[in-house]
């Protein structure tokens, strides 16, 4: 007996490391005793370890949702300009306290430009033209992917039990899906042979409901990432079957039973998200456990069908009803750190990011898309340095002196020149076309510089729009 329970120890141990779907990190803690039970069970409570490479992330995404809010108010402005006064009264309404708008503005030279109104002779607030090319990309971005768009709405209204959702629980959810601000017009209505829009009566509340399930979009991402890995192996890839690909963070402690747990439970059975389990008996201890499999399965689906592969706790709790998950969702997610990353920065504890540990390396997505990318503009704007836009301002006043300085020198050495020559009417029209020449230069520079302020306005009332 104690032969066969040696030579199976030592199999399992074989079998996990060998397994590829698995990546631990070296850690020198690795074979110290973990303070839990000798269960071959994930415990259900387990401590959070931090990643700070996805923490910084989220240090970043909140500046970025700070200044968004401020974009928003300027934008939401005909003229896309606030006097200071104004844009101090309206922060409080997202959050400011007294005197911090015209401070926050300050830090971010990139993106907010302060000038003094010409008329009024007071300060006010627009955005600069990088901060407009931005907003400009993003839109365009945006209408690119609507239809990979409605594709996503499609396959999340498939892992729903009756195939519908709440419209208000998608338009919270827009952003981290793709959707554009109007969906329900230009997603929903405008593509009635997928979708329509019913009212609840029982619950006075408006649905989407999708009209046909397409068993072409039943794949989940995760199969095709097994699929490659049957590719690669062959027949020896029999393991991965219902594997997930798992990378603890630094630091998180793996004992000899908690790896067991892990090995077990790669290897059990599930329903697929996209399947229905209505008519299933799920009273048996087997059932469940491949329920809470199949919620793990939903989860990293939903996180998939996402732009940045990220989206917060709160939004994942709006759909926790129609796609059977469970109730204390963070800590169901705790229990899969291997998969799932669950980070409070970003909103002083008060949001909880779910980030797809598969799909990031360094703190950047593995495989990016245009609207990620424009989104991540605005990052790169608000993190560049305050110095470097002073110089560039300088480097443009520099540049405009010069110009004055040579022009005003160029109509000096002429009307010099002119007073010497000065000889009859004929010779004195010569000078005066000469002289309108020179002026329609200067007057040409300036309708340039008003052409490009045009264009920012053309810009920021397509935003509006």
């Amino acid at each position: 007996m104690r032969v066969f329970v040696s030579r199976s120890s030592n199999l399992i141990k074989h079998n996990l490391e060998n397994f590829p779907l698995v990546h631990y990190h070296h850690n020198p803690n690795l074979n110290s005793a973990r303070a839990m039970s000798q269960s071959t069970e994930i415990p259900k409570k387990q401590q959070r370890i931090r990643d700070h490479g996805y923490d910084n992330y989220m240090e970043i995404e909140k500046k970025t949702r700070k200044v968004l809010k401020f974009q928003n108010l300027i934008l939401s402005e005909p003229s896309q300009s606030l006097p200071i006064s104004r844009l101090e009264s309206l922060a409080r309404r997202v959050g400011f306290m007294r005197h911090e708008a015209g401070a926050f503005v300050l830090k971010f030279p990139h993106v907010f430009e302060i000038f003094e109104h010409p008329v009024q002779r007071i300060l006010f607030c627009r955005l600069t033209r990088k901060a407009i090319l931005q907003i400009e990309q993003e839109r365009l971005a945006l209408a690119a992917q609507v239809s990979r768009a409605v594709t996503r709405l499609r396959k999340l209204l498939m892992m729903s039990n009756d195939k519908r959702l709440r419209l208000e629980h998608v338009r919270i959810a827009r952003a981290a899906f793709g959707l554009p601000d109007d969906f329900e017009f230009s997603v929903v209505l405008r593509y009635p042979q997928f979708f329509r829009l019913i009212d609840a009566k029982e619950t006075r509340n408006k649905y989407i409901e999708l009209l046909e399930r397409d068993p072409r979009l039943a794949t989940c991402a995760i199969e095709e990432v097994r699929e490659r890995v049957y590719r690669e192996r062959g027949g020896d890839a029999e393991d991965v079957r219902f594997s997930f690909l798992i990378d603890f963070p630094p630091g998180f402690k793996i004992g000899k039973y908690f790896r067991i747990a892990v090995w077990k439970w790669q290897r059990l059975p599930y329903w697929s998200p996209y399947e229905d389990v209505s008519g299933y008996d799920l009273r048996s201890i087997e059932a469940q456990k491949r329920m809470e499999k199949r919620a793990v399965a939903t989860i990293h689906e939903l996180l998939s069908l996402t732009v940045e592969k990220k989206i917060t706790l709160e939004r994942i709790a709006h759909f926790r009803m129609a796609m059977n998950l469970p109730k204390k969702l963070k800590e169901f997610l705790l229990q899969h750190q291997g998969i799932f990353y669950v980070s409070t920065r970003g909103n002083q504890g008060k949001l909880h990011t779910v980030f797809l540990r598969e799909a990031y390396k360094k703190g950047e997505l593995i495989e990016p898309n245009d609207l990620y990318l424009a989104r991540r503009k605005l990052a790169e704007l608000v993190l560049l340095s305050p110095r470097k836009a002073k110089v560039d301002r300088e480097l443009v006043g520099y540049r405009r002196s010069r110009l004055d300085d040579e022009m005003g020198q160029v109509t000096r050495a002429y009307v010099e020149d002119a007073c010497e020559d000065f000889q009859g009417e004929d010779e004195v029209g010569q000078d005066k076309d000469a002289e309108d020449y020179l002026t329609s230069d200067i007057g040409s520079d300036v309708d340039s510089g008003d052409e490009d302020d045009n264009f920012e306005d053309s810009l920021t009332s397509q935003r509006t729009s």
